[in-house]
Order: structure tokens, then sequence, then C-alpha cells
């Protein structure tokens, strides 16, 4: 059989080992039923840096930012360098006894060794198992019997959290010493764990509907579960994703993307950074959401995008970028979710970064990662009528069919302008169900298509907006109060730096609009002062009973309040204190 290679190098892709199956027989009568497994023609996560070996060998793919690496060779790796570290990793868990389909714990912050080890289980056929590490303990337990990983990568700086817990699940593993330099007894650290292994590609029969990634949900209302992530999700994620982050450049492999949200435990790792490998870009990972940091990252490292994540976040970056002097210029890209970004942080950010640059709002989560698109550029009367007290979250992709659908069962036209339901999906970057958890599947999957939870109503151009999701719309003295809406006007004051709106027990609204806040450093106000602020630009009912002030949120990985953990320690407020206004 005759073979390509890469001149004058002896670690070319082909001379880690000839392409599996090529002797095997080629299916030439069915067209149906058929099943690509072979590595000409797969579409797994384990062969995303093996092909751009092929066109770009040694342009960097994986840059880590400060603290974002444990070893300072794997701080820059070229495309033939994270490959060959992935195989060394896919071929350790194998010696090890890892066989395809046991579950790869990671107990990690973001760090190129911890991202490029979950390509090399990919490799493997074995399935991602990443949790947060700042779950509560019976959340991490859950997971553990959920999940029953067969081995762990652990950053040594979230040992100690849970030593406990793993010995107690019989877990053994791999140290990543950030953090700390503690290796446990039976453990071994990641540079021993890959320092014998060899590059060659492992020879593992693959399918796209394999799954290759358990990531768990935030568990706002309940314990987590495990949302199952094939390989085809994966490629049709980043699919969806890649011509949005390529905006504003001149040719595709000039992309740069920087994230420092969580990318091992999050599945920003399918939407945020697949893409980039898609276009032969560099992945720039950060390991600090603190604001200068990411200003200083996305400057040191001439980033062409950002996920932003939250509009929040994008005004801290503003306003560290101004006060440390970073230079913004070379982004042309930053997409943001959850919440709209006031038309002044928009301002702000195209000052910083030029007129090229280009914001993207969009809606999804962990389950369906083709999300719709909201483009402030695009639409401008919109966006400046209506940001940021309405939630404009677009239309859906090209990957994605989305619709509002009503509780029994109707879906609206998008000409119904104002009539809430419940946003429902089809895609093909969907999971596959959650792990173990028929019920739960069977309700989410219902009608023929994926139930979000979020709820949406159509605007009068036939745009969805996002209201609320269902469990955090708050019903008042008969009224229906979007606490998004809410949150998003107390947001506009300058002394506010984060605001959380749930609704509690009220003798006369049934439920009360009750706001929690956050100051900014160095600013002080008063409740009364807050409540003038919001009755100028809300409706009555929807103006908050109370505002109490707090100096820090329960939050998810990505920075949302974890709302039933204020109402539970909230409940009796108007009991102790009266019935408010």
């Amino acid at each position: 059989m005759k073979t390509q290679s890469i001149p004058s190098r002896s670690s070319s892709p082909e001379s880690k080992g000839r392409d599996m199956g090529a002797s095997s027989r080629h299916d030439v009568h069915r067209l149906i039923g058929r099943r690509a497994v072979q590595r000409w023609e797969r579409s797994v996560v384990g062969d995303l840096l093996y092909r751009l070996c092929w066109s770009m060998p040694d342009k960097e793919a994986i840059v880590g930012g400060a603290g974002a690496y444990c070893y300072p060779e794997f701080s820059r790796l070229t495309y033939r360098a994270a490959d060959a570290l992935a195989n060394r990793i896919a071929n350790a868990l194998i010696a090890r006894g890892q066989r395809q389909g046991d579950r790869l714990l990671f107990v990690c912050d973001n760090s190129v060794e911890a991202y490029v080890a979950k390509i090399g289980a990919a490799k493997a056929g074995i399935v991602c198992a990443p949790i947060n590490p700042k779950l509560a303990e019976d959340a991490l337990d859950h997971l553990l019997t959920l999940t029953e990983p067969a081995f762990a990568i652990v950053d040594a700086e979230h040992w100690q959290t849970v030593e406990a817990m793993l010995r107690r699940h019989g877990i053994e593993g791999a140290i990543i010493p950030i953090g700390g330099d503690v290796v446990p007894e039976r453990w071994i650290t990641f540079a021993d764990f890959v320092a014998d292994s060899p590059e060659t590609e492992p020879d593992v029969e693959i399918h796209a509907d394999d799954i290759w990634q358990l990531m768990p949900t935030s568990g706002t209302t309940s314990l987590p579960k495990a949302v199952m992530q094939s390989h085809a999700y994966a490629y049709a994620a980043a699919n969806s994703y890649v011509l949005v982050y390529t905006r504003g450049i001149r040719f595709e492999s000039d992309l740069r993307t920087c994230v420092a949200l969580p990318l091992i435990y999050h599945a920003t790792d399918q939407a945020h950074s697949f893409p980039v490998f898609f276009a032969g870009g560099t992945l720039i990972i950060g390991r600090s959401t603190r604001a200068s940091d990411v200003a200083e990252l996305v400057s040191g490292e001439r980033a062409t995008a950002l996920f932003g994540g939250s509009s929040h976040l994008l005004r801290a970056v503003a306003d560290a970028a101004i006060a440390e002097r970073c230079d913004l210029s070379t982004l042309s890209l930053i997409i943001y979710t959850w919440t709209p970004v006031p038309p002044e942080v928009l301002a702000t950010l195209k000052r910083l970064c030029g007129p090229q640059l280009l914001l993207c709002g969009h809606l999804g989560q962990t389950e369906v990662l083709a999300t719709t698109r909201f483009w402030p550029d695009k639409t401008p009367e919109t966006y400046f009528a209506t940001a940021p007290y309405i939630n404009n979250v677009g239309v859906p992709c090209p990957y994605l069919a989305a619709a509002v659908m009503t509780e029994d069962g109707r879906l609206l036209d998008p000409n119904e302008a104002g009539q809430p339901g419940e946003v429902v999906y089809r895609t093909p970057a969907i999971a596959s169900g959650y792990y173990r958890d028929e019920a739960a599947t069977a309700a989410a999957f219902r009608d023929g298509w994926f139930h979000s939870g979020d709820c949406c109503a159509y605007d009068d151009d036939g745009m969805l907006v996002m209201l609320d999701r269902f469990k955090d719309v708050i019903k008042s003295g008969g009224e229906n109060v979007s606490s998004g809406r809410v949150e998003a006007v107390l947001a506009l004051h300058d002394a506010i730096d984060k605001a959380a709106v749930v609704g509690l027990v009220h003798p006369k609204w049934g439920e009360a609009v009750t706001a929690f806040v956050r100051l900014r450093d160095g600013e002080c106000c008063t409740e009364e002062e807050l409540a003038a602020f919001v009755r100028q630009r809300l409706a009555r009912f929807e103006v908050p009973k109370a505002i109490r002030f707090v100096e820090s949120f329960p939050e998810t990985v990505g920075g949302k309040v974890l709302k039933h953990l204020l109402r539970a320690e909230h409940v009796d407020l108007y009991r102790t204190e009266g019935a408010g206004r």
C-alpha cells in the first residue's frame, strides 16, 4: 500500500501508525444501515487535531495563558505536538487497563494538559466524565455513583476537596500539579503518566454516534444529570459555530479564539473551542476569569475572537482594558449569552476594538449546542429600542429548528407575537439523552422535540425573545413577571455589580418580586434609591417588593445565580420582616 508522508519529519501522522482497518472489506452493497468507523471516513473528536497535521502541522494549535498549563513544554503546542500528546495520553490510559466505554473523571479547571487529555481519551474511545470542582459534596457523590469512573485526572489544587470522595469510590489516577505538588499514594503525576507512552494512534473502532462525554447539568433545581454527548453532537456543534467565529478575518486559519470560561467541565468545549480546529486556527486557553486577566490575555495573544459569556463579564473586561491600557483592537467577534449587552457597553467595546467588531448573542444549553443568533449590528433598530430591557435572542441558526410551543402542545406561528410558550428544538447538535435516566430523557424529548425549559415569545418581527426560565417566572398578584427583565433594569444602575430577582412567598401577592444585589467595589446605595430607580423604568407590578444587599451569590460554573438556593435561604423573608411594599 502506498502511503503519504510529511517530508523530513519522523513524527508525521502516518509514521505514528497505519490507518486502522485498511485491510477491511469495503461495503459496496448496503445503501442503508451503514456505520462509518474507519479512519478515512469517521467523525470523532479524537481526530480533530490529527487532520490538521496534514495541512499545517507546525502551526500553533493550543496556547495556554498564565496559569493555564503546568509544564512549560506544553504551554504552546503545534498541531503536530498536540496530536502527539493526545496519542500519548490515549495509550497511557489503555496501558493502565482502561477500556473503550470506560469513564475518565476530570476534576480540573482550564489547562492545556486537561484539555488535550479529553481529546486523548476520545482517541481511545474512553468517555470523559468531567465535574465542576465547586459542586457540593452530595452532587459530587451522586455524579461519581452515576458515572462510575474507572480513572481520574485531577488538579493538585482540588485534591483536598475531593480526596475523601475519590477514596470512598476507589478511584485512582493522575495529578496535574497546578496549585500544589501533592502526589497521593497510588497516584502518579501527569508528566510521569505520559512519559514513556508511545505517540502511535490507538487502534480503536469508534462511531460518530458513540458517546464521547457525559457532561453534568448545572443542577439548578435538583441533583445534576449527566448529558450524553456523542461525537456527532460535538461535530455538529462545532460546525454550527465555525462560520460565526471566522467573521471579520481574512482567512479562516487566522482565527485566534480566546476562552477563559470553563472548557473542561462545561459545554463551552464543543461550541467555542472545537470550531477553532475546523478553521485551522489557534485556541488560546485562559484559567482566570478575572476581567483584567481576560483583557491582558486577549491583548497579549492578539485574539481575533472572544467567548465572553455574560454581558456582566464583558462590561468588566471593557473597564479593565481601559484601566490597564490593554489593546483589544485585534478582536473582530465577541460572543455573549444569558443576558443582553447594554448599548453603552457595546459602544465602549467598539471604541476599544474598532468598528470591525461584531457582537453575537445566543440562546442554547448543554443539551442543545446549535443555538439562536442575535446580531445587534444586523438589526440595530430592534437592539437600541429594546436592550437591555428585552432579551432578544434572534432566530435559529441554520443547524437548528426552534419553535415556541404552548402548554397544550401547539406550535405558535411567528406572527403570534407576544404569546409566551416553551422554546423547543430539533438539530443534529443535540444530546442523546440523560445517562441512566429514562424518565427525564422521555420528558425532555416528548412530542418529537427537545423541551428547553425556557419561556420565550416572538416579537413583531418574528424573532425570539427570551422571557425567563419557566421555573423563574414570578407569578405576583395575577401577573407574570420576568425576573430577567427586572435584573436587566437593576443592572443599569451605576452602583450595581450584579442583581438576581426571585419570587418569594407573600401573604398578599402570592409571590413577591424580590431583588438581591451586589454593589460594585467602593459604591454605596440604599434600597429606597434603587426602588425609585426601577420604578421609573418598570410597570408597578414588576417593581421589587424588597431589595436586599448581598456580598456574593451562589453561582454555577458559568456565573448563573442558583436561584433555588436564594429562594430557600430567604423563604421566610416576608413572614419575618412584614409584607414589604
